[in-house]
Parts: C-alpha cells; sequence; structure tokens
C-alpha cells in the first residue's frame, strides 16, 4: 500500500541573471538618453563667426560615462543620436533630422559616443569608489583631448576650411568644456555615493589611483 505522498516546496521561477542585468542596462542606457535630451532644452548659443553652438550636452555624453561606464555610456550617447537621426527634436534648439549630421557640429556630434566610452573606461579604472580628481582626469581626457579633434575634423571638412583654421575656431569652447568636466565630476561622485556598484564589476578589481 502506497504511502501518503511527500510534499514538495513549490518554486517560484525566476529570470536569469542574464536577463535582469541586461534589463537593468536596457533601462539605464534608455533614462539616460533622455538625460541627455533633457538638457537640450538650456537654449543654444552660438558665438558670433563661429559656426558651432555651444551646448550643455557635451556635459551630457561626460555624464553618460562617468555614471555608466564605458559600454552603457556609449550606448546611451547611440540612442540618442539614432534618435535625433529619425527626426526628434532632441538637440539644443529643437534641431533633429539627418540635416543635423551635414553641418559644422557633425564632428562633435558623432564624438560623443566616443567621448562617453573613453571617458567611462577612464574611470572604471578609478577603483572601487569614485575619486574626484581621477573623475575630473578622465573627463577632460575623453571630453577635450579626445573630443576636439573629432570635432575639429568635422568642422574643416563640412565649413571647407583648413584643420589649423577649424582648431582656432574651438577656443571658444575650451573655458565652458573646463567647467563642464569639473560639473561631471561633482555629478558623478553624488551619484556613485548614493548608488554604488553602477559601473558593475570592473571597478571592483582595479587599483585605486594613488
Amino acid at each position: 500500500m502506497a504511502g501518503p505522498p511527500v510534499p514538495t516546496t513549490a518554486r517560484v521561477p525566476t529570470l536569469p541573471r542574464v536577463t535582469r542585468s541586461t534589463s537593468r542596462d536596457l533601462a539605464l542606457v534608455a533614462t539616460f538618453a533622455a538625460v541627455i535630451a533633457a538638457l537640450g532644452i538650456v537654449p543654444a548659443f552660438t558665438p558670433p563667426g563661429f559656426a558651432v553652438p555651444i551646448t550643455t550636452q557635451s556635459l551630457g555624453a561626460m555624464l553618460a560615462g562617468a555614471v555608466l561606464g564605458a559600454r552603457r555610456g556609449a550606448l546611451a550617447m547611440l540612442l540618442f543620436l539614432v534618435l535625433v537621426a529619425v527626426g526628434l527634436p532632441l538637440l539644443a534648439g529643437g534641431r533633429g533630422g539627418l540635416g543635423v549630421f551635414v553641418t559644422p557640429s557633425v564632428g562633435f556630434l558623432v564624438g560623443f559616443p566616443v567621448t562617453a566610452y573613453v571617458v567611462g573606461w577612464l574611470t572604471e579604472r578609478g577603483g572601487p569608489s569614485y575619486h574626484l580628481v581621477w573623475g575630473l582626469v578622465a573627463n577632460v581626457l575623453g571630453g577635450i583631448v579626445v573630443l576636439y579633434p573629432i570635432g575639429i575634423a568635422g568642422i574643416a571638412a563640412v565649413a571647407g576650411i583648413s584643420v589649423q583654421a577649424a582648431a582656432v575656431s574651438t577656443w571658444v569652447f575650451l573655458p565652458g568644456d573646463l567647467a563642464k568636466a569639473v560639473v561631471c565630476a561633482l555629478v558623478a561622485r553624488g551619484v556613485h555615493a548614493a548608488y554604488p556598484g553602477l559601473l558593475g564589476r570592473v571597478r571592483s578589481r582595479e587599483t585605486a589611483p594613488v
């Protein structure tokens, strides 16, 4: 004669860890693309005699890398540019559409994902906690040293001027971009203090800079 059935513990199915991580990454990328779009609300300013406007959205490129890291930061910028390309007026001044990619600003636009990746890559190597000075260095290298040559090449190509003349025309952006690098480092430090682990496991394996 068979005995009473042995009770079993019901298991609630859980999503694989990879799926949860991917969903979180997608949410962060989409959220940050929206943050960058929101920075476009600040009106663009084009100095007299200059072809490229001054906007706060280059700050968004630095922040994407500093907060999300290299891969997700670059993806957030790519998503933002795709939305701009399909016609959404997300750039400062309500600009959008493919036409913006044939203006003197094109080098800076296509350089934004590169900036985010470089800033993020350097930030990830800053140690288990966000260091303000190291973060500032990462922002300057990615947001100025790396971005400017790409932007200058775009100005020279579209405006039909020499690279030297295009380089001279960017001096007006430098003080503002240095200020953005400082603001980005301060904001990123606050975000990482409030939400540790945003950059994933990479930072935990690295040694903090001296």
